[in-house]
């Protein structure tokens, strides 16, 4: 279902780049129909959605970008990196494609971004209308969220000390700690190089402040899925150790009639270790009228 993968450099071929005061923000936009709006995690980028890309333009209009900070868009060291900002980016970003009303698929940090979004939306104050959200595995709830040893260490007062430390060698050891299904070296190849893409680890202990923003906004970001009159599905591989089984059960506690969708065997990047399961069950939902 998913289609040929697209390879990084093929991926970046297809660029169209976005104007922000930070600098230049890569994106893509492919298909026709109803707008889908793909939100990745962190530490990748939107390469993230190559496998799924194909099954999602066939029947959507999608559009996603590098975050600010991100693959290769801009990665400034003088700005304050929030989840915030990273929101104003895609609404600024859907105003400057015309785009009124979509839906979302977001993944990790995405889970996040699109949780302000929702709540934007819920308080009458988004500047485009949100119609579905699909969530993949992410820090939903800062409860259950069991960050790696790295990225608590990234958070911590040395965080510029272990980025410095970061390599190829470390990043594809974290990567197969938290997916079940192996990715490959060329797949770990890509997301390396958009991590260093433009002196991107420099800026890793500003980013990973979003740990520290999911618990500040805890009640706004969680009352914002409880609340939703959005229709909501949740995709999660149940064998990611950062926010699998143990975050599934959790949803399922707070959020009345939870639609969930378990992927056993699989870790937590679904998209590229299952891309037709993903595709198959994101695209089930959002076809639904």
């Amino acid at each position: 279902m998913s289609g040929a993968s697209i390879g990084l450099e093929g991926w970046r071929a297809g660029a169209v780049w976005h104007t922000h005061p930070a600098g230049p923000i890569f994106t893509r936009s492919e298909g026709s129909g109803a707008a889908l709006l793909l939100i990745h995690g962190f530490p990748t980028a939107s390469w993230d959605w190559a496998k799924i890309w194909p099954a999602m333009t066939a029947e959507f209009r999608c559009h996603t970008l590098d975050m600010i900070g991100f693959g290769f868009s801009a990665k400034p060291k003088n700005v304050a990196y929030s989840i915030q900002a990273q929101a104003d980016l895609f609404e600024d970003f859907l105003a400057a494609q015309r785009v009124d009303e979509y839906a979302i698929i977001a993944h990790d940090y995405g889970d996040t971004v699109a949780q302000e979004l929702l709540a934007r939306h819920i308080e009458g104050r988004a500047r485009q209308h949100l119609t579905k959200l699909v969530l993949l595995n992410g820090g939903l709830f800062p409860e259950t969220h069991r960050p790696r040893l790295i990225q608590t260490l990234l958070a911590g007062p040395l965080g510029g000390w272990v980025a410095r430390l970061t390599t190829r060698r470390t990043f594809a050891a974290n990567l197969r700690g938290i997916c079940a299904r192996p990715l490959s070296d060329e797949e770990i190849d890509g997301m390396w190089q958009l991590l260093v893409e433009n002196d991107g680890i420099a800026v890793l202990p500003k980013l990973i402040g979003y740990m520290a923003e999911r618990r500040l906004h805890r009640e706004r970001w969680v009352g914002a899925l409880q609340k939703s009159r959005v229709p909501i599905r949740l995709i999660d591989g149940l064998d990611d150790p950062i926010s699998g089984v143990h975050m599934v059960a959790r949803y399922r506690e707070l959020i009345g009639a939870a639609d969930v969708i378990e992927l056993p065997g699989v870790g937590h990047y679904p998209q590229v270790e299952a891309p037709d399961e993903v595709a198959r069950a994101a695209l089930e939902f959002l076809r639904r009228q």
